[in-house]
C-alpha cells in the first residue's frame, strides 16, 4: 500500500495523516481479525455459535449505535481530545478481550469496544477534513483509504498466523503497538484542539439506538435456544423495536436530529442505502460464515482460513481505481446492478463445497467471482450515495451510509443461527450461501430499480 504524502504539505499536516491513518486502521484490523479468530474463541472459553454471534455483534451494536453521534461528540469536545479517548479506551478494552476469562465478560469488553471504536474513525476523517484543503484534501483522503484498506490485507493473515503460532488472545493484543504510537504521535501536534460552541450531543437518541439495536439482535440470536415463546426471547424484542421506533420518530421530531431524515429525501441516497443494506449485509454474513466453515468443518488451519479470502482484497487494490473511473463515466446504475449480481453466482458456486473438499475447485472461483463483483460495486455505491447529497451535508450523509452498512452487518450476524439451522455443517454452510445470494441479488435489483445516473452538465 501507499502513504506517500500529498505534494506541499507541512510536517504538521503529515502527522495528522498518520494519525488518522493509524487511528482508523486500529478499527478496521479488529474488523478483520475477529472471524478468523472466533472458532479458537468458543474452543478455549464454549458457548458455540452463539458465542460466536456475540463476539462480532456486541462490538457492532455499541459502533453502530453510536457512530452518527461520534461527529457531535467531536465537535463538543474537540478532535484530537476525543481521538485520544477513543485509542485509550480502544486499547484497554482490547487488553481486557485478551485476558477474557469467560465468554460473557468477553462479549461485554467487546461492546465497550464498540463505543471505543466509534470514536476514532469518524473524529479521523474529521481531522483530515479540518487540515487539509482542495486538491490536497482530495489526495489526503485517497492515502487514507488506501492505507486503511491495508487492515483488509494484514488483519486474517496477521490474525491465523498468531492463533496458530499462540493462541487467539495475541489477535486482540495486537492493537496496543499502533494506539500508542498514534498517542504519541498526537504529542508531536502544535495546534490546540478546536471545539464548536454551538454543538449539541443527542445522547437520548443514541441510547434509543442502543438499546433498539441490543434488543432485537439479542431476540434474534437467542430465538434458535430458547423459542420465540420465552419472555426472555419477545420482551427484549418488543423492547427493541418500540425503541428503535422512538429512535426514528425522535429524528422526524428533534430540532437537530442525529440522522437526519431529510437525507432520504434525494432518491440515490435512499435507494443506494436500501442496496447497502442488502449487500454489505450479506458480505458480513458471507464472512463470517465462510471464515468458520472452513476452520471448523473443513478442516483448514487458521492461517489458511485468513488466507483464502485474499483475492478478493487483491482483485479490489488491482482494479478499484479503474472501476471508478469508468463508473465516473458511465454512471453507477450498471456497476451497482451487476456487481451485487455477480457477487450472487459467487456465493451459488460455493454451493459446490462438498464433504470432500477442495479449496481450489470449490471455493476460489467464487471467491474471484466475489472480488470482482465488490470491485465493481463499492467505489459507484460510495459514489452515487455522497453525489447525491449537497457538499457541506456530506459528512453526515457518510456516516449514515457507514452506520447502515455496520447493522446490515449486525442483523444477519444475529440471524445466523436460524439461516444455517443451529450448526454450521455442510447443510448449514449451503443455505448460508443461498441466504448471501439472495441478498446480493435483491441489492442489486434494488439498485437497478432505484438508482438514476448523474446527468452530465452540458458542455460548451
Amino acid at each position: 500500500m501507499s502513504t506517500t504524502t500529498p505534494a506541499a504539505t507541512t510536517p504538521e499536516q503529515r502527522t495528522v495523516l498518520w494519525i488518522a491513518i493509524l487511528a482508523s486502521f486500529v478499527s478496521f484490523l479488529d474488523g478483520t481479525v475477529v472471524n478468523v479468530a472466533l472458532p479458537a474463541i468458543v474452543d478455549d472459553l464454549g458457548g458455540g455459535i452463539t458465542t460466536q454471534q456475540w463476539t462480532v455483534d456486541a462490538y457492532l451494536i455499541t459502533l453502530g449505535a453510536l457512530m452518527l453521534v461520534a461527529g457531535s461528540i467531536s465537535d463538543t469536545y474537540g478532535r484530537l481530545r476525543v481521538i485520544r479517548w477513543g485509542l485509550i479506551g480502544f486499547g484497554v478494552t482490547s487488553v481486557a478481550i485478551a485476558l477474557a476469562p469467560t465468554a460473557p465478560f468477553l462479549i461485554v469488553a467487546r461492546l465497550l469496544q464498540g463505543v471505543a471504536g466509534a470514536l476514532l474513525v469518524p473524529s479521523s476523517l474529521a481531522l483530515i477534513m479540518a487540515n487539509f484543503r482542495g486538491r490536497a484534501q482530495g489526495k489526503a483522503i485517497g492515502i487514507w483509504t488506501a492505507a486503511t484498506s491495508g487492515a483488509m490485507v494484514a488483519g486474517p493473515v496477521i490474525g491465523g498466523l498468531l492463533i496458530d503460532l499462540a493462541n487467539w488472545r495475541w489477535v486482540f493484543l495486537i492493537n496496543v503497538a499502533p494506539i500508542a504510537l498514534t498517542l504519541w504521535l498526537l504529542t508531536r501536534l502544535s495546534q490546540r484542539d478546536l471545539r464548536l460552541p454551538d454543538a449539541h450531543i443527542d445522547m437520548i437518541s443514541a441510547a434509543l439506538g442502543a438499546i433498539g439495536l441490543g434488543g432485537m439482535v439479542y431476540a434474534l440470536i437467542e430465538e434458535p435456544t430458547l423459542g420465540w415463546d420465552h419472555p426472555q426471547i419477545w420482551l427484549t424484542g418488543a423492547v427493541g423495536v418500540a425503541a428503535f421506533v422512538a429512535f426514528v420518530w425522535r429524528q422526524a421530531v428533534v430540532k437537530r436530529p442525529m440522522l437526519p431524515l431529510s437525507l432520504f429525501r434525494a432518491r440515490n441516497f435512499a435507494w443506494g442505502n436500501l442496496a447497502t443494506f442488502m449487500v454489505y449485509g450479506a458480505l458480513s454474513l458471507n464472512g463470517f460464515v465462510l471464515t468458520v466453515y472452513l476452520q471448523e468443518s473443513a478442516g483448514l488451519s487458521a492461517t489458511a482460513a485468513g488466507l483464502a479470502s485474499l483475492p478478493i482484497t487483491v482483485i479490489m487494490i488491482l482494479l478499484s481505481s479503474q472501476v471508478g473511473s469508468l463508473a465516473g463515466r458511465l454512471g453507477p446504475r450498471l456497476f451497482m446492478t451487476a456487481g451485487p449480481l455477480m457477487m450472487a453466482a459467487g456465493s451459488l458456486l460455493m454451493l459446490t463445497v462438498s464433504d470432500d473438499f477442495s479449496y481450489w475447485t470449490q471455493v476460489l472461483p467464487g471467491i474471484v467471482l466475489f472480488g470482482l463483483g465488490l470491485t465493481v460495486t463499492v467505489s459507484p455505491l460510495t459514489s452515487a450515495i455522497l453525489g447525491a447529497i449537497e457538499t457541506e451535508r456530506s459528512g453526515i450523509a457518510s456516516a449514515t451510509n457507514n452506520a447502515i452498512s455496520r447493522v446490515a452487518g449486525l442483523v444477519t450476524i444475529a440471524l445466523v443461527g436460524a439461516i444455517v439451522g443451529g450448526a454450521l455443517d455442510l447443510d448449514g454452510f449451503h443455505r448460508a450461501m443461498w441466504a448471501t445470494a439472495i441478498l446480493m441479488a435483491l441489492g442489486g435489483i434494488v439498485s437497478w430499480l432505484g438508482i438514476r445516473n448523474p446527468v452530465a452538465p452540458d458542455e460548451d
